[in-house]
């Protein structure tokens, strides 16, 4: 049973104070309700720029300094490892900066609270990093191996392909087996998301099937069933035939001991609804949870999070969920906007009562006139009973542009968006300030080509974000690229990538030379044998010459590249460069033997490709900008080389395979780039936000899309809706999935008529989507938003005009500035061009016209001029300078002209060793970083950037060693933490030092005849907002009262250039033993303050047996000035 529950606790201070002791902004007083919430269950509701990272953070922090949980027994889950690292790094700040805050020495005289900070961490997840955790602690209750391999999205598909490829049984499809198997994933999926068991599958359109074959005929209706009422109960009769598939998928994968991240998430569902005590385990290990992004959580996280934390069964247990009704967008993948509304029922109060709702509804982003728009959009969505208020500009917030057009065609439509966002960086240059950050959003990949196309003609800067997925980012399809023709002769698709591409510019007649070639060096043995077939010998020889055998041979580009032929058939220049790529070609193959992850990347350093995405990095950027979508590839191909059978055909057949099934795989997280306009679809830009956005295209049948998504009716992979664990109820038939109604049908009319009925609710719950989607949209920008459509697109003979969506906004803006209006007020936005629409029978103009394109295409487009000057700029100046022949000369037995390529290296080592990293310091340091720190900061910012191991030390292990001889003399024995070793910073002692050595010159020491009174002390103290963490050798008690705290060092004494550097060792040790006897003092009562200098510090060299004390060590303030102002320039 469970505890009593204890009687509540008051805070002791509220969130607004807390948050101006530890210097931060005060929360507004809908932040400080969610902050200061009481315990139990809460759902947050927090508008698009509301702030909800923060003041989840905020909470946290409240909740640990009034003392009503610890760090450690915190939880908080989130969708993307990006949002986790977030609300992580946000929370530990936020910690630390308490933990040394003078607000929590009053509140906490004792320092327990502060101990248990620096203790304990929160635990920050993805909802299927949790679920992976549960699955691993208790699967054996299902029972499911926990150390069962999680699959992608690619490697399920082939062995789901591999099922359906040897499928013995009967099957009746026309469909091919890449189709079957999308299918059987969908459905698999489905049911594992629903938790529903393939036996209630069978019997859902039993109550269907009865109606179509008994129901008489209705008015103006003869003879049976009509063809589209079989048609319905022909797809449900097929989607059962795949449940054979549907299992032996299953028993495939418990059979290899693998796991989906749908099978990950149901099971940890069943886990938790079906055995109590794993809720009972983890309500005790956590006492604080925080579920982010909750609108997009799907049945299965619904089902899992509610028998953990849900049901009432306790009333302590601080539960906060936040999310927004308005972004849920991710219906597509199986996220359920029912959700969130159903949460008060789903976590109810102690009693019973449904869960208390906040709201954040101020938004810290979004100018006034782009916040009334997304209001104005989203209405129809609260007045369909979506529990959600408006939006509200912040306090003073400075007046948007918000422009409208509709264009005459698509084309004029992408250049006004060009014209608009041009102007806003001439406007920035023009005024001296920085470009301002931009974006395009789409509905559709396809449109984001030639929108980019339109915006470089205006001589914009330009990024396409993750339309493609990561296989097809151009630097990683290059390296694929050549992987491809490295391993097949035949891959002729990737050889013209290579040849036509940006580095070598292979021209259209050089290709057709080297196509011609590769014909002629096909070994063809014919097709047959003409004339009849009279003798076996002439049968066996028309066999031979009709089948393939092994002197039957092809011929790609790629051999004819090795073996291009005679020179003359070949411009000059595309000779030598096929000569180039065939040594490129010829040196890779001696590789393929080495590992995945060498050969990838060797191929990646004789493309250079790593070069040309680093150079598109803003310059003056510190960092790897530029490198994330090959260090994302880099990561693939380091997991896939994990595998057992893993050799170069196999990852270019799973690279095949990705492509397909999971569109590229995941590209590098989206960040918002200051320096180029970003085109990305509206469901990427998420949580993103850019002083300049543009939504073009909201035309009819583009925003909201007219491509309607198949239903239960007609989609095999779709589960019927009353099986469905988000089927609408009563209670919430605005956000649930609307459930075909059977009842009081009385002939086959009325049925016909509730088909209808429930495909139109499924289709307006499809447009709902989208209307939040363009929610979404609208509240992307900080300053600028621009929204455009068109009539006439590029094909099609019918016009589109502006969706409902664009003319809502239109009404309302037109109403707004109508002079007429005696009400009238400020302008929300302004409409520049307004096209009519075309007349009846009017044709496209842009249909009629045929497009041209050059092929290969310029990869300097515009640029080129500029780039060609420059570089004409460049060789005359070379030529210009002085002809020295000592440094011109080229030297005979360098024929590779290694001397250049060292000259370059060398070039860049010192270009590295003159960098300075910018690295935030962590929130944690050693005393050694913090000496470190003040020796060479940026050598420190190095190690914290990339962390290595230190080379094995003999001399660290011997002073460790003495270190604890000592401890074993005075009589005190501690554990010690691995990176608070005693003597590991002791790297300096000479070689002839040994252990007895050691020991003698102590012995010989005054120190030796002194009794400490405490040695090993461990410390942790704040400075500046930083844990400093060390241990104290020895502390010895003076006559007058104070204290010496010594520091034995087996090293040599140090050099007069790093002594300043050194004392900031004792310096901590001397602020650290200050602060612990002054916090023992207020703990036994005494309300006494030691100052640092009752403490005095030295070091004493047992070597050479000298002990120094330096004088006017560093105060607190000094090391704290040190910390912030680390790595600053003098």
């Amino acid at each position: 049973m469970a505890a009593a529950t204890p009687k509540a606790r008051r805070p002791k201070i509220d969130p607004v104070d807390l948050a101006v002791a530890l210097g931060q902004h005060p929360p507004t007083p809908e932040q400080a309700a969610v902050i200061a919430a009481p315990l139990g269950p809460t759902l947050v509701v927090a508008g698009a720029g509301a702030g909800k990272t923060e003041t989840m953070a905020a909470r946290v922090v409240w909740l640990v300094a009034n003392g009503f949980v610890d760090p450690e027994a915190v939880l908080g889950l989130t969708f993307t490892r990006k949002a986790a690292q977030q609300l992580t790094s946000r929370i530990r700040k936020r910690l630390a900066r308490l933990a040394g805050s003078d607000v929590l020495r009053a509140l906490d005289p004792t320092g327990g609270v502060r101990s248990r900070i620096l203790a304990g961490e929160p635990e920050v997840s993805t909802y299927h990093a949790y679920a992976g955790r549960l699955l691993s602690e208790h699967g054996l209750l299902l029972p499911i191996e926990p150390s069962a391999t999680l699959l992608s999205e690619t490697e399920l598909w082939q062995v789901a392909h591999r099922v359906v490829s040897g499928w013995d049984s009967d099957l009746d499809t026309d469909k091919n087996p890449g189709s079957i198997t999308e299918t059987v994933l969908a459905l698999s999926g489905q049911l594992a998301e629903h938790l529903v068991d393939p036996e209630q599958l069978l019997e859902a359109h039993t109550e269907l099937d009865k109606l179509i074959h008994t129901l008489p005929a209705g008015p103006k209706q003869r003879g049976g069933p009509s063809k589209e009422l079989l048609n319905y109960l022909d797809v449900q009769h097929k989607r059962i035939e795949l449940l054979p598939l549907v299992a032996r998928l299953g028993e495939t994968l418990r059979r290899e001991g693998a796991l989906d991240f749908g099978s990950q998430m149901s099971l940890s569902a069943r886990v938790a609804a079906e055995h109590p005590e794993v809720g009972q385990t983890e309500r005790e290990r956590f006492r604080v949870v925080l579920l982010d992004e909750y609108q997009d959580t799907g049945h299965a996280q619904r089902v899992l999070l509610s028998s953990l934390f849900g049901g009432g069964a306790d009333g302590r247990l601080a539960l906060t969920a936040v999310g927004d009704p308005m972004q849920s967008i991710y219906g597509w993948r199986g996220a359920s906007a029912a959700n969130l509304p159903r949460f008060a029922t789903d976590f109810p109060l102690a009693n019973g009562k449904p869960a208390p709702t906040l709201e954040l509804l101020t938004s810290w982003r979004n100018p006034p006139e782009a916040l009334e728009l997304a209001n104005l959009s989203s209405a129809p969505l609260r007045r369909r009973g979506v529990a959600v208020s408006t939006l509200r500009a912040r306090p003073g917030a400075v007046a948007g542009d918000v422009r409208l057009a509709l264009l005459g065609d698509v084309e004029q439509e992408r250049q006004w968006v060009a014209e608009k966002i041009a102007g806003e960086y001439e406007a920035a240059r023009a005024e001296d300030r920085p470009t301002p950050t931009a974006a395009v959003l789409i509905r559709r990949n396809a449109d984001a080509a030639p929108l980019a196309e339109a915006l470089r003609s205006k001589g914009l800067p330009v990024e396409v974000v993750g339309l493609g997925g990561l296989l097809h980012t151009p630097e990683v399809a290059d390296v694929i690229a050549m992987l491809r023709v490295v391993a097949d002769p035949l891959a002729g698709s990737a050889a013209v990538r290579l040849l036509t591409g940006a580095r070598w510019q292979i021209g259209a007649k050089d290709l057709a030379a080297l196509s011609q070639r590769s014909r002629e060096l096909a070994i063809s043995a014919g097709y047959g044998t003409a004339g009849a077939v009279t003798d076996a010998e002439a049968l066996t020889s028309a066999v031979n010459d009709a089948l393939p055998g092994e002197n039957a041979e092809q011929a790609g580009l790629v051999d004819s590249i090795s073996d291009p032929g005679p020179a003359e058939r070949y411009s000059a220049l595309g000779y030598t460069r096929i000569n180039a790529i065939a040594a490129e070609l010829a040196s890779l193959r001696e590789r393929i033997g080495q590992p995945l992850t060498e050969l990838v990347a060797e191929v990646e350093r004789v493309l250079g490709i790593g070069i040309e995405a680093g150079a598109r990095t803003r310059v003056g950027v510190v960092g790897t900008a530029g490198r994330e979508h090959l260090d994302a590839f880099a990561d693939v191909v380091a997991n896939y080389a994990t595998r057992p059978t893993a050799n170069l055909t196999g990852m270019l057949a799973f690279f095949a395979a990705a492509e397909q099934i999971e569109k590229g795989l995941t590209p590098g997280e989206v960040e918002v780039a200051p320096d180029r306009v970003q085109i990305l679809t509206v469901h990427s830009a998420k949580g993103l936000e850019w002083e300049v956005v543009a939504i073009p295209h909201v035309s009819d049948g583009v925003f909201p899309s007219s491509t309607a998504s198949g239903s239960w009716l007609g989609a095999l992979a779709e589960l019927p809706p009353s099986l469905r664990g988000d089927r609408a109820v009563d209670a919430d038939s605005a956000d649930g999935v609307p459930v075909l109604d059977l009842e009081e049908l009385y002939n086959r009319k009325d049925l016909e008529n509730a088909i209808t009925a429930h495909k139109k609710a499924l289709s307006n719950r499809r447009l709902d989507e989208d209307r939040r989607l363009f929610y979404v949209a609208l509240t992307r920008t900080e300053r600028a938003l621009f929204i455009s459509a068109h009539h006439w697109a590029e094909s099609g003979s019918e016009p589109k005009g502006p969706s409902e969506f664009l003319d809502e906004l239109h009404q309302m803006v037109t109403a707004e500035n109508d002079p007429a209006e005696e009400d009238s007020h400020r302008a929300i936005g302004v409409v520049e061009e307004w096209a009519p629409a075309p007349e009846p029978d009017t044709e496209n103009p842009l249909a009629s016209t045929p497009r041209t394109a050059q092929w290969p295409p310029d990869p300097l487009g515009a640029r080129r001029g500029a780039v060609e000057a420059g570089a004409a700029s460049v060789l005359s100046a070379l030529a210009s300078l002085p002809n020295d022949s000592e440094e011109t000369e080229e030297p005979e037995d360098d024929p590779e002209n290694w001397a250049s390529d060292v000259d370059v290296l060398l070039a860049e080592r010192e270009a590295r060793a003159n960098a300075r990293a910018e690295v935030i310091l962590p929130a944690q340091l050693s005393v050694t970083q913090l000496v470190d720190l003040k020796a060479d900061p940026d050598e420190l910012a190095a190690r914290l950037r990339r962390p290595l191991p230190y080379t094995p030390n003999p001399l660290a292990r011997r002073g460790t060693a003495f270190h604890a001889w000592i401890e074993r003399r005075f009589g005190a024995t501690r554990l010690l933490d691995l990176d608070e070793l005693p003597g590991a910073a002791d790297t300096g002692a000479g070689p002839e030092t040994d252990l007895v050595k050691l020991q003698d010159a102590f012995l010989r020491s005054p120190w030796a005849n002194r009794s400490p009174i405490e040695v090993e002390v461990p410390f942790e103290t704040s400075i500046a907002g930083t844990v400093l963490r060390g241990r104290i050798d020895a502390v010895f008690a003076d006559p007058d009262g104070g204290w010496t705290v010594i520091d034995w060092k087996t090293g040599a004494e140090p050099s007069a250039a790093n002594e300043d550097a050194v004392v900031m060792q004792l310096a901590a040790y001397r602020v650290a033993w200050a602060e612990l006897m002054s916090a023992r003092a207020r703990s036994a009562g005494r309300n006494e303050q030691f100052p640092a200098d009752k403490v005095r510090a030295a070091f004493h060299y047992v070597r050479s047996g000298r002990t120094i004390a330096p004088e006017n060590l560093p105060d607190g303030e000094a090391l704290a000035r040190l910390i912030r102002t680390a790595g600053a320039q003098d």
